[in-house]
This record gives structure tokens, C-alpha cells and sequence, in this order.
């Protein structure tokens, strides 16, 4: 069910943030970006859902979900990993520090899960034992617990590609990272996925795999970037249902976030043919999944923003002290 509170935002959206007035403008998938002189990067966080290599739609309030989301994870982590963050000017907006990124994104899987061709389960499904270089028992069942949680980086594909699955040797015979690097990058990662599960656990989640983003700063230390543990970065399961699903042989319940991918799916080749126009109500509904994420992961109620005032409108007031003259 759509709430009220929602319903009357179902036209507060943001489609893009661009402002002229900032410099070295970037617009990624769902973020644009704003590099100042000083070595600070502005995030913006659209409403933009990703989808099939396009940017679908535009879902209310999803981009403060996914800001808000990662402030709560980047403060309950920071004993852990240095991150980025510096500012928090606008609930859609980080400021960060500029950061040097590394060629390799990080997942972290505890469960033999997935869709995807980078996915563990597809290739144990063909046959795989050893996946991104980690070897896995014979007789394991779809989304079964893994015996300890495993790393399999992938490539950082330019938007628009594919990632391309990596193991350690290949990062270090081919220097994209050197060996001491990646083992802090890795150590980092297991870390925080231990922290993550933990926190998790407590609101009656799973979190299932997970994938970072880290850079480097002038120092050359190590910093977690972009987003984590959030709905778009993350995978969670409902641990109340989990076991006797999985004993059924059923697919973990989670946060639907793919209601508005399957009404898409349903009615063309999205890779291919023009995409239909999509209801409000699938928008809503995609909407209601990331606000209902949010409070479950965080166990916080989600702050809705003020429905009179556009998104825009609301950040350029927010930011304008960092206006060029």
C-alpha cells in the first residue's frame, strides 16, 4: 500500500541536478557530480533507476533514500574504513572528498546467490567450482549460506559496459592494484561486511552480498567512496522467512525492487524496443519498496521532504554558498 505521505509526492522528483553555477559537472547512472578547486566532490543523488543500461524512470524521494541510507552505514562504519564524506548540505547531497578511484569494484558475497553473468550462483549452476578464484563444495542449493564470505572483484566498466569478473592473482600479475593495497582493500571489505551482517541481523535482515567502492586520497590512503549497504548497492533478505524458504526450495523474500524491471520485461525487449510509458502506480510502488528499505535497514523514519518546495529548488538554496562568483 502507498502511503499519504508518498501519494503526495508522487510528481516531487528529481530528474537530473544540473546547476550551472557549480563546476566540472559529471552526470553518472544516478549521481551528478561536482568537482570544487579545493578537492571536494559534490554528490547529487537523482531519482534516476537504472535499468538495463538506461536510466528508466525517475522514482520519488528514491535519491534521499539512498543518500540517507549510506550516511547511516558510513557513520556506523567509520571505526572501520576512512570514508569520504565531509558534508551532508541537502538530504539529497553528499560532499566529499576527491578521491583517486580504484580500477577493481569490491563485492562481497555470503550466499550462493544471483542473477547476473558476474553472479556466483549462474556459474555454479554451469558446473563451476571455483569462482573468482575460490574454490566451493559440490552439493550446494540456490541461496544456501557460503562457508565463509567470499570477495570476487569484478572490472569497473565506463557507463553503459559490462563488469567483467576478476580474481586476486589477475589484479596483481596484471598491477591493476599492488599487493599491499589489495590486501587492505580487501581486509577493508570483509570488515565492513561483518559489521554490515551483524547490524543487519539486529533489524531482522540478511544482507547477502554487498559491493564497495574505494579510492585513494593525496596521501595515498585508502577511503570507502560512492554508497554502501544501501538498496542499490546491496542485496537483503527477510531472515524471519529465509530458512523455511529455503527449505521449500523458494526464493528468499526481499525488497522488491524489481517491480518495475518485471512490468517493463513484460511488455518488450528493453535492450531492444522503445519502453512503454510506465503507470504512476508502478512508479509508487517502486517508491514505497526503497522508503519501506530504508526504515527496515536503519530502523529510522524516513524524514519525507517538503512537498511545496521542487527538489532542485530546495539543493540550489542548500549549495549556494559554493556558487562560483
Amino acid at each position: 500500500m502507498i502511503s499519504p505521505e508518498l501519494q503526495a509526492r508522487a510528481r516531487l522528483i528529481l530528474d537530473d541536478a544540473a546547476i550551472p553555477e557549480l563546476p566540472n559537472y559529471y552526470k553518472g547512472k544516478v549521481r551528478d557530480n561536482y568537482d570544487l578547486p579545493d578537492g571536494r566532490r559534490i554528490l547529487i543523488t537523482t531519482d534516476r533507476l537504472s535499468a538495463f543500461d538506461i536510466a528508466l524512470a525517475s522514482i520519488p524521494c528514491k535519491g534521499q533514500v539512498l543518500t540517507q541510507t549510506a550516511r547511516f552505514w558510513f557513520e556506523a562504519t567509520k571505526d572501520i574504513c576512512p570514508n569520504h564524506v565531509l558534508a551532508y548540505p541537502d538530504p539529497n547531497v553528499v560532499i566529499g572528498q576527491r578521491l583517486e578511484i580504484l580500477p577493481v569494484e569490491v563485492v562481497v558475497r555470503g550466499y550462493l546467490a544471483g542473477t547476473t553473468g558476474t553472479s556466483i550462483l549462474p556459474m555454479y549452476k554451469k558446473g563451476q567450482r571455483t569462482v573468482y578464484g575460490v574454490t566451493l563444495p559440490d552439493g550446494m542449493r540456490d541461496n544456501q549460506v557460503l562457508p565463509h564470505p567470499i570477495i570476487t572483484p569484478t572490472t569497473k566498466a565506463a557507463d553503459g559496459g559490462h563488469d567483467m569478473p576478476l580474481t586476486a592473482d589477475e589484479i596483481l600479475s596484471t598491477g591493476l592494484l599492488p599487493a599491499e593495497q589489495w590486501r587492505a582493500v580487501t581486509d577493508y571489505a570483509l570488515a565492513l561486511f561483518a559489521r554490515g551482517q551483524t547490524m543487519a541481523a539486529e533489524r531482522g535482515l540478511i544482507l547477502v552480498d554487498t559491493k564497495y567502492e574505494f579510492g585513494t586520497d593525496p596521501s595515498g590512503r585508502i577511503v570507502l567512496a560512492d554508497e554502501i549497504h544501501t538498496p542499490d548497492s546491496s542485496r537483503y533478505w527477510f531472515a524471519e522467512s529465509y530458512a523455511a524458504r529455503f527449505d521449500a526450495g523458494e526464493r528468499p523474500d526481499s525488497f522488491d525492487k524489481d517491480v518495475m524491471r518485471a512490468w517493463v520485461a513484460a511488455r518488450c525487449d528493453p535492450y531492444k524496443d522503445p519502453i512503454p510509458t510506465i503507470p504512476e502506480e508502478i512508479v509508487l510502488a517502486t517508491a514505497q519498496v526503497y522508503v519501506d528499505a530504508f526504515e527496515r535497514i536503519t530502523g529510522q523514519a524516513f524524514a519525507y521532504p517538503d512537498a511545496s518546495e521542487p527538489v532542485l529548488t530546495r539543493i540550489r538554496r542548500n549549495l549556494a554558498a559554493l556558487f562560483r562568483s
